[in-house]
């Protein structure tokens, strides 16, 4: 029986075991709530807990299992309290612990998955939208985000000042929390509030939490908070404005357009203003991004571009508002594109705004603005963005957007290339989710303007999914016009080579994929969960030919000490439309190419001082054969050291006049905490395929909360002629937050 007839059959033989009832976020409310009362007593925030309000405070205890499995009670110990005043939400959490805590970093926003911490997950608005997410780890490494209800995954890229510091002891640690009222986006006459806790004890490897989380969700999902009562209006939250200032300078040369080393400088700021309660105004003014940690670069073995994520701090705030449009291989809003031209070089950006927050209760808006300069004969640009997020029924969304890139070009340029004058885009998307949280639909319409085109500039996508405690399934089909434009996004394989006449061309596509996952829960095993998982993915030609189609079958055994073993097969078939070329021989020609691949991969326990992975690959490719091997080791000495070694080889093989190539990606990664606000990290990338060797040490110093200095060195050579030369730079960056 072939792999694409057992991928259709097995699901449906799968989903007579779907699990049943689960209850939904309204019931918790009634059975979870904290009422929360004001003290009169000032609070340190040292961590030690002495205050007379945390002794008088009944604690939240006895925690449910979250992860790996949510049956039964915590087996770690957890007590939460709070309380407020004036200006401050307190919260105190007790970790009993018998051990020696277990943390992978003392960076900022290191995140709460492989630490021993403890988080607040908040919904002041309490309509299950959009809230935050504060994490402490038991060193006092803070991370902070904000959610929102369709339970993307946390970034951590919101940024925000609050206070925390934690207090380690034989038996327990414990941590104060004092955020600002300022810092959360509220109306003061909502009494109740979604409230969660969350405790992560890394070397039991359990997640638990105050409310009883199903293990198929995520533990940050606001649709399972518990209710935070307040006895009267919550205090204002006054006025959050703040202003960024920054200064850069340091000397670099550029070898590759024979530039000798030359001293540089500048200076811009960023500023922060809350226009309301829950209205925050962001802008920027000459942004510098010398201090963002490099791209972690990859070997790319597709016909198309990859997607690399956003590291720009101004772009990753409240970027959900804009980025969630459409599906992962078409976002008609990438900020990467913003500050970049057609080549992907710099572009300066001169200044730019961000307007953020909820209009009202059921409505959220964000309106994005930014104005690049001319660098060379490339002109100015302006990119704007503005989109609208309406809550209705229970937990569902009506989004609308508008999207304008608008060059500012001469006459003669815009004659030259009429397609540069604009780019526009406009849609809007439906995404229903049930009160439960375990069945999501979605449908949206998209249409792009540019100047001359009137046909096949449209994408449209609908689907739905069921998530389920042990079943699990998603179907997505979209169709994307020949002449959909994004100039202000991403759209992964629209763009075909021709590598024969070496050119580029356009071609619109259909795709049907679905993904059906299924989880066996042992109760008395060293396995903590087995997953299996079959995907199919159909392109189809505009003519609905089929252009390229994919299966996979998959195993995933996660183990209670945190090791994972990974098996996948594989099974392609590409109707290739143009000559393609994967090494410097003779393209592949266009024909119909079916092969097979298998994967198998094994993670270790991560808690140990010394772990590793590797990932073994082979099968066909094409015409012809591919090999491949991933792997990694890490070494850490806890809290304050970290060496991770990355390496990857592919080999590619064909047919003698089509040649071979053999990739090497060899990246490893040294990180020094010498305290929660010093640190030193440096980042070695050698990459055959994109001829680059790249090294990057950063130094950072937070001489204040949200105030830094960063030293950073960068360096690039050829790796073929190896260490040649292409540039370097030595740069610092410092910034001060004022709060106004």
């Amino acid at each position: 029986m072939r792999l694409s007839t057992v991928c259709w059959l097995l699901p449906i033989l799968l989903s007579l075991n779907t699990y049943g009832q689960q209850r939904d976020g309204e019931t918790f409310q009634k059975e979870y709530q904290v009422h929360i009362a004001r003290t009169q007593e000032l609070v340190k925030v040292d961590g030690e807990l002495d205050e007379a309000v945390w002794k008088n405070t009944a604690p939240l205890g006895s925690f449910w299992k979250k992860f790996p499995t949510d049956e039964g009670k915590a087996i770690t110990k957890t007590e939460a309290r709070v309380t407020y005043d004036d200006k401050f939400l307190y919260v105190a959490f007790t970790a009993y612990d018998s051990g020696k805590v277990f943390i992978q970093s003392l960076k900022r926003d290191i995140g709460h998955d492989g630490n021993d911490c403890v988080a607040l997950i908040l919904d002041p608005v309490n309509k299950r939208s959009n809230g935050f997410f504060f994490v402490v780890n038991a060193f006092n490494a803070q991370s902070e985000d904000q959610l929102s209800g369709n339970g993307e995954r946390v970034s951590f890229s919101w940024d925000n000042k609050w206070y925390s510091a934690t207090k380690r002891y034989a038996d327990r640690w414990t941590v104060e929390m004092a955020i600002p009222f300022k810092t959360l986006r509220y109306t003061a006459d909502k009494l109740v509030w979604g409230i969660n806790f969350l405790r992560v004890d890394t070397k039991t490897n359990e997640y638990s939490m105050w409310t009883h989380v199903p293990v198929n969700f995520k533990t940050y999902d606001l649709g399972y908070t518990g209710a935070l009562v307040w006895p009267e209006a919550p205090p204002k939250p006054g006025s959050n404005s703040v202003l960024i200032p920054y200064l850069t300078g340091g000397l670099e040369e550029d070898k590759d357009n024979g530039k000798p080393w030359k001293a540089t400088g500048n200076a811009g700021f960023d500023a922060k203003m809350a226009l309301s309660s829950s209205l925050n105004l962001d802008m920027t003014v000459n942004p510098d991004f010398s201090q963002i940690e490099v791209d972690k670069q990859v070997t790319n073995l597709t016909r198309f571009n990859i997607f690399l994520p956003e590291k720009r701090t101004f772009f990753l705030e409240n970027s959900s508002l804009f980025s969630s449009y459409g599906v992962p291989s078409v976002r008609p809003f990438y900020s990467r594109r913003i500050g970049l031209d057609k080549n992907g070089n710099k572009i300066p950006i001169l200044f730019g705004m961000r307007l953020t927050g909820n209009a009202s209760k059921s409505t959220r808006i964000g309106l994005l603005s930014m104005q690049t300069g001319s660098q060379g004969d490339y002109s100015p640009e302006n990119y704007t963005a503005a989109t609208i997020n309406q809550a209705v029924l229970k937990r569902s969304t009506l989004n609308l957007y508008f999207m304008n890139r608008q060059g500012f070009l001469s006459d003669s340029a815009k004659k030259a290339d009429p397609l540069s004058a604009y780019g526009r885009n406009m849609g809007g998307e439906f995404n229903y989710t049930n009160l439960k949280g375990t069945w999501n639909g979605w449908a949206g319409y998209h249409q792009s303007y540019k100047p001359g085109i009137s046909k096949d500039d449209k994408f449209m996508d609908i689907g739905g999914s069921y998530n389920g405690r042990y079943f699990s399934a998603m179907l997505d089909m979209n169709t994307v016009g020949t002449n959909f434009y994004t100039d202000m996004g991403y759209t992964q394989r629209i763009e075909n080579f021709d590598a024969a006449r070496d050119t580029t061309i356009r071609l619109g596509y259909k795709q049907v994929y679905n993904e059906f996952d299924y989880r066996i829960l042992p109760k008395k095993s060293k396995v903590s969960s087995y997953q299996f998982q079959l995907t199919n993915s159909f392109v189809f030609n505009p003519d609905n030919t089929l252009n390229e189609r994919s299966q996979s079958l998959g195993l995933n055994i996660m183990y209670w000490n945190t090791a994972q073993l990974l098996v996948s097969l594989n099974n392609y078939e590409v109707n290739l439309l143009f000559p393609t070329a994967f090494t410097d021989k003779t393209p592949l020609p266009k024909d119909n190419y079916q092969y097979s691949q298998a994967t198998l991969g094994y993670q270790s326990d991560f808690r140990k001082t010394l772990s590793y992975y590797a990932t073994v690959g082979g099968g066909g490719f094409y015409n012809g054969s591919y090999q491949s091997f991933i792997g990694g080791v890490t070494w850490r000495s806890q809290p304050h050291l970290n060496i991770d070694l990355r390496a990857e080889y592919d080999k590619l093989a064909f047919p003698d006049i089509y040649g071979a190539t053999e990739l090497f990606l060899i990246a490893p990664k040294i990180e020094i905490n010498f305290s929660t606000a010093v640190f030193w990290t440096t980042f070695i990338q050698y990459n055959t395929q994109r001829n680059n060797f790249n090294i990057n040490s950063r130094f950072q110093y937070r001489f204040k909360p949200m105030s830094d200095f960063f030293l950073v060195y960068t360096d690039n050579y050829y790796t073929d002629p190896l260490l040649k030369n292409r540039n370097r730079a030595l740069v610092f960056k410092l910034n001060y937050w004022f709060s106004l």
